[in-house]
Order: C-alpha cells, then structure tokens, then sequence
C-alpha cells in the first residue's frame, strides 16, 4: 500500500496531471532504441519548482523512484523506469524565464526544447549553440551532458551551462552556480549535475551560455574514396588551427540510406559536411583553406552553400541520417552506440570498426563528429534472429573496448544510462566509487533514476 499511498498524495497535490493512464505508462516507458519497454507507474506533469520539490518529498517519504523526463530522445534507456516508480515529465515546465542580452546569457526552464529556445532567441542576434540533432529538451542536454554537430567549437553542454536550480532527493532546492563567467569559490557543483542522468536530482532551471549570430556561414560537402582519407584532411584541418563550426563524417552505407530516403543524389562513397562561422571575408579565407586541404587527400565534389535554406537541406540530412538509416531495414531493431577517441587514434577507430561489421554480416553506417573523435554505428538486427542479436551486442561490446584501449571513452555524448553500465569499472575504475560515494550522499535511499549510470546496491 506503500505506493499508493504516494499516488493518492500525487493526485491531490497535482489533480489530473497526475495520471496513471495505460497509454501514457506505455509512452514514459518507450526507448528510442533496442530497449525493451519499462514503463512507470504513474506519470506526473509539474509547473513550477515548488511542484517538483513537493512530488520529490513524498517519494522519498515512500521510497517510491523518480525519473526525470524531457523529451524523450535519449539512446541509453535514461528515462525508463526498470523498477516502476514515477515519471516526472517537465513538458509544462516550458518557459524561458530571461534574457540577458549584455551579458549573452539566458535562464530556462528544463522543458524548453533546443528548437523552441533558438526560435526565441532569434531576434535578439543570438543563439544557443549546442545541436545533438534530435529537438532535445535542454534540462535533458544538460543531464546526459550531450554535445553534438557544433562541438568541435562550442563546446559541449559541459561549457555552456553556468547555473543550475536543482531538487534534490528530499525535496531541497538548491541552485550551482552564478550567472558570473568564472569562480573560484567552492566544487563545482554545476559541473557535478550536468551529466548525472537524474541520479542526483532533478534540474529544474537552467543558466545558458549564449553566442552571437555569425555574420556570414557557409557549408560544404565533399566525398573522399576512403574514410581515412576523410579522417586525414580533418586532422589537417584541426592542426591548421581553421575555425570550423560543424564537421561531420558520413561513410557510403549511410549515404545510401539518405539518399533513399530524401531522394538525393550524393555519390556512394564516405562525405565530410563541413561548415564555419564568421566573416564575409574570414568564412571565405577559410572555405578556400578547407578547399586545397580537401583537394590535397584526393577529395571531390567539393561545393558551398551560403544560402540559409541550402545549408539547412544539407544539415536536415544529417540530422535525419538515424530515421533513413532505420528505413533502409524495415523491421529492424537499432542499436545505436558511440565511442570517442583522440583524434589521432580516429582513422584507426573507424577503419577496424568498419571491418568488424563488415565481417559480421549485419548492417552498420557509420557516421559522427569527426571533429572530436566521436563517432556512431547504428547496428541494425533483427530482434527474433538470436544470431544476429548476439552479433549486434558483440559488435557494440568490441567497439567500446577498442575505444577503452586506445585511451577513449565508452560515450562521447550518448551517456551511460542502463545500456553502458558495464564498461564505467573499466573506464574509471575506483573513480566509479567515488560516483558512488557522492550518489548515497545526496540520495541515500537510491530513489533518484535508480538502475543508471551507477553500481546498484
């Protein structure tokens, strides 16, 4: 009776935005990828801080877990609920709060989609730079500490967030940070949440970083015979000190499968989509630099878009790369993985991993941020064939454990969530205790995303 007694005090205090409805269970209990369903038990839609923090008190009161949800878009099962408890969706929690135009900052809540924000923003001359490609909610971003297209020079959400309001476990508010750029005044407590999943308490307001709208932009796509040749004209570029805003690899199973799927016309081969930020005359100097460093590793079908709607075709693409690759198998469950190497170890990375699928006969396109050394397979299988399911998990299994040995990490940005768990003994070793140590600390009866990202028990 223990849980219902906490729902029945969820419905008074929240009414019918608290709903236990089949549907909605079902929905808070789906995964973007290869995860089974884990629904709640109930679901809950707060407004305001002070809902949050009063929902929180009564599940610790209980013992009930809490997930936090944003919208949905996590890869590593973040947001379901392998032990039932409560979903605490932040979709009401929408707003942005304020904007600060001197100080190229905003505030907002965690709800705020990364779209809806920039479309707010767009009038005033800036943005918020940090694109994972899905239309994630910020207070997820900042959770799964996600990057993206635009890392390589704006950073991940790691740099771009300043302050945090969180709730913790008890129902204490608490608020990291200033919206100063810099301290030296106690841990860093901002940086302690941002990347937690949930399992620390639940951010319920958010201090952004913001930059400038660039004068001039303009993007490219060109094709190279072989992915190390791509991977090669990249570390030239980064070693040349060029400025690049976004650069993305493709390899040719992925662009079979955009091209099926938006009827364009890229040659089958591996693609590097570049783009930079800036002056009229420093984006043009430094397109023309990209364009010898191409040209020196063989590249081809070199060619800019200045035009806002080219460039947003060309990124649409990329962006939509998971949905084509998806199509090209109908039927087909997605593993989706992505590791993170030095850069110069990245050709490396790719060439082996490409084999490795290769060899395993199932599907798996490969593309990522090459700029940082971060890149994706999306493994494709069919869930009723056990063969071809043990090749998927063995191959995401190899590829993490080659990252590991060449000095990278198991995930660039997708996080740990239920799907990594395994690899954080191996990566951080006694480090993972002290994650541990901070994690009973501030939630001692392991309510808060329980199952993730952390040793159980």
């Amino acid at each position: 009776m223990t849980r219902q007694t906490a729902f029945d005090a969820l419905n008074s205090l929240l009414g019918q935005r608290a709903t236990r409805s089949k549907s909605e269970l079902e929905q808070h209990g789906r995964s973007e990828t290869h995860f089974p369903a884990m629904p709640p038990d109930a679901v809950v839609y707060p407004k305001s801080t002070a809902e949050v923090a009063a929902i929180l008190r009564i599940c610790s009161a209980h013992g009930i877990p809490v997930i936090g949800y944003g919208a949905g878009t996590s890869l590593e099962g973040q947001a379901q609920s392998p032990q039932g408890g409560v979903c605490v969706d932040f979709r009401l929690m929408n707003r942005v709060l304020q904007i600060n135009h001197a100080d190229m900052d905003v505030s907002v809540q965690p709800g705020v989609t990364r779209e809806a924000l920039n479309a707010e923003l767009r009038a005033t001359g800036l943005f918020f730079p940090v694109d994972p490609g899905a239309n994630a909610s910020i207070g997820g971003m900042a959770s799964t500490r996600a990057s993206g297209t635009t890392a390589v020079r704006y950073g991940t959400m790691r740099d771009n967030v300043l302050a945090l309001e969180v709730v913790l476990a008890d129902g204490r508010v608490i608020r990291t940070g200033t919206r100063a750029r810099k301290t030296s005044a106690g841990y860093d407590l901002t940086g302690l949440f941002v990347g937690s999943e949930g399992t620390l308490g639940l951010i319920t307001e958010l201090t952004l970083r913001l930059q400038g709208q660039p004068e001039a932009t303009a993007a490219a796509i060109c094709g190279f015979d072989s992915m190390s040749q791509a991977v090669a004209a990249v570390i030239d570029t980064i070693q040349m000190g060029l400025p690049m805003a976004r650069i993305e690899f493709i390899d040719a199973a992925s662009v079979a499968a955009v091209n099926a799927w938006s009827g364009s016309t890229i040659p089958l081969t591996p693609h590097l989509m570049v783009e930079f930020h800036g002056s009229e005359t420093g984006v043009r100097e430094q397109a023309e630099t990209f364009g010898q460093i191409v040209a020196d590793h063989g590249g081809t079908g070199f060619d800019w878009a200045t035009r806002p709607e080219d460039r947003s075709a060309l990124w649409s693409m990329r962006h939509n790369a998971y949905y084509a690759i998806k199509a090209s198998r109908p039927g087909s469950v997605a593993l989706v993985t992505d590791i993170c190497v030095p850069i110069s170890r990245l050709a490396e990375a790719v060439t082996e991993t490409q084999a490795d699928i290769a060899a395993s006969g199932i599907a798996g396109p490969i593309l990522g941020h090459v700029g940082d050394g971060n890149f994706h397979a999306i493994l494709l299988y069919d869930d009723q064939n056990p063969a071809e399911v043990a090749s998927a998990a063995a191959l995401s299994h190899r590829m993490v454990t080659r990252a590991l040995d060449m000095g990278g990490t198991a995930t660039g940005e997708h996080g740990i969530g239920l799907g990594k768990l395994a690899y954080m003994q191996a990566e951080h070793g006694e480090a993972w205790d002290v994650m541990q140590t901070l994690k009973m600390a501030l939630d001692p009866a392991n309510i808060m995303n329980p199952g993730k990202l952390l040793r159980q028990g």
